[in-house]
């Protein structure tokens, strides 16, 4: 039986230069806001605290906190 990775949260480890796959899926979810981050298009994590984040201003607000 082959498992489709759609719409299903990805696990990933963050680092300073990317990012890797822990667990395969097609998105994960933002820290702040909840939103859903498509793989392809995340730009924003805190190696830190190891979450993504869906924007610079979601990121931002983050580190505030």
């Amino acid at each position: 039986m082959l498992v489709s990775n759609s719409d299903r949260a990805a696990r990933l480890h963050y680092m300073a230069n990317g990012f890797r796959v822990l667990s395969p899926g097609d998105h994960v979810l933002c820290a702040v806001t909840g939103e859903r981050i498509a793989l392809d298009t995340l730009r924003y994590w805190s190696v830190a605290r190891q979450e993504a984040y869906v924007d610079a201003a979601s990121a931002m607000q983050a580190m505030v906190r």
